[in-house]
């Protein structure tokens, strides 16, 4: 064994440590180019991301084991005052229940996300995150140069809650391994996701795939035809075209 009492010590048990370490790495979608992904990441349970990512960008979360929860938070990036807003993301839509052609609406009336695929289907936007979920949220916002006070209530994917008729929240648990979501990305967006328990399931969670990579053309072929997520994607592209126009100005 090496010794770690010199600096030369503990240089070659460090290098060592990694050449032994094998870092899991989550499969990247058949139909997409390895070479253009620009994330590719396996988070473990108690685990973190934070990412910024460019608008257009697909992202794909994946529960690769049937048993994760993430905690996912979205803030425009370069304007964090402008940040995820889920009761308004469950408001305009009319819709508790994530899924395919759902918004992720900002508290400025614009789309930040849209849900693309979903084939998992259990998913929550009323409880936000267990203490643990909002500590590695926090520590994951930190890393951008953010405060706790910048990172409001978060969504769970793959633990699913349901409304009973009398107002009770039911926990649904998790869909089977491999389920997955697929996000489009409107606006360039600060993106904190954390694997943790959700606040009306405890079990042990699993592990996360996070994958991203340019696919502009979506923002083309939108899969929602509602008159309110129409305006949100008008108002979108209106703040979008200023900004652009800002920066030529500049």
């Amino acid at each position: 064994m090496t010794s770690t009492q010199s600096t030369e010590g503990a240089r070659a048990h460090a290098r060592a440590q990694a050449a032994a370490a094998t870092l899991a790495r989550p499969d990247v979608p058949t139909d997409v180019d390895p070479a253009t992904v620009v994330l590719a990441q396996r988070i473990p349970s108690g685990g973190y991301a934070n990412v910024v990512l460019g608008r257009g960008t697909r992202v794909r979360l994946a529960d690769p084991s049937g048993s994760t929860c993430a905690h996912l938070f979205l803030l425009r990036a370069g304007a964090p005052w402008e940040r995820l807003n889920v009761a308004d993301t469950v408001k305009v839509p009319w819709q508790a229940y994530l899924g395919a052609g759902h918004p992720l609406l900002s508290d400025q009336g614009r789309v930040l996300a849209t849900v693309l695929t979903d084939t998992s289907g259990h998913h929550d936007t009323l409880c936000g995150p267990s203490a643990e979920g909002r500590r590695q949220l926090h520590l994951a916002g930190a890393k951008q140069g953010l405060e706790p006070r910048d990172i409001g209530p978060s969504i769970s994917l793959f633990r699913g809650v349901r409304v009973e008729a009398d107002g009770g929240l039911v926990p649904t648990g998790n869909a089977q391994p491999g389920a997955a979501v697929e996000l489009l990305i409107h606006l360039p967006v600060t993106l904190l996701v954390a694997t943790a328990t959700h606040p009306l399931d405890d079990r042990p969670v699993g592990e996360l795939d996070l994958v991203a990579w340019p696919s502009p053309a979506d923002l083309a072929t939108l899969p929602n035809d509602d008159p309110e997520y129409r305006r949100a994607v008008d108002n979108t592209e209106a703040a979008w075209a200023a900004a652009l126009s800002s920066e030529v100005s500049a």
